[in-house]
């Protein structure tokens, strides 16, 4: 006889990628905040020119569905469950030079963005 009963902790994996650079940063904004229980919430929503626009900030929360991945320096990433499917493959870097200065995500399903560069379909 095989348990193939899931335990209730388990949580389900997603294809977001998150860079070293993009982790050493989520892990120094969340110590800014003083707090070690913040996770990074990335999220698909309808809006802007193209139809969706990306949703990245700080969350204490794992809601029922969500899918959670744990990265370099102990960065969690939560997307939720109808998010997931528009972000598998992504990847979340961060970029710190002269000309740009910030999170970036790079997404294979994205078709094609706005000039503004802010929503994609």
């Amino acid at each position: 006889m095989t348990d193939t009963a899931v335990a209730p902790t388990e949580t389900r994996a997603h294809g977001v990628g998150l860079t070293d650079a993009a982790a050493s940063k989520v892990k120094s904004l969340i110590s800014q905040e003083g707090r070690d229980d913040l996770k990074l919430r990335l999220a698909v929503q309808p809006g802007g020119c193209s139809g969706l626009i990306y949703q990245l900030y700080f969350d204490e929360r794992t809601l029922d569905g969500d899918a959670v991945v744990e990265f370099s320096e102990g960065v969690e990433v939560v997307v939720d469950k109808m998010s997931v499917p528009y972000l598998d493959g992504a990847t979340v870097d961060f970029e710190d030079t002269i000309q740009k200065q910030g999170f970036t995500i790079d997404n294979p399903n994205a078709q094609g963005s706005c000039a503004c560069g802010d929503s994609f379909h």
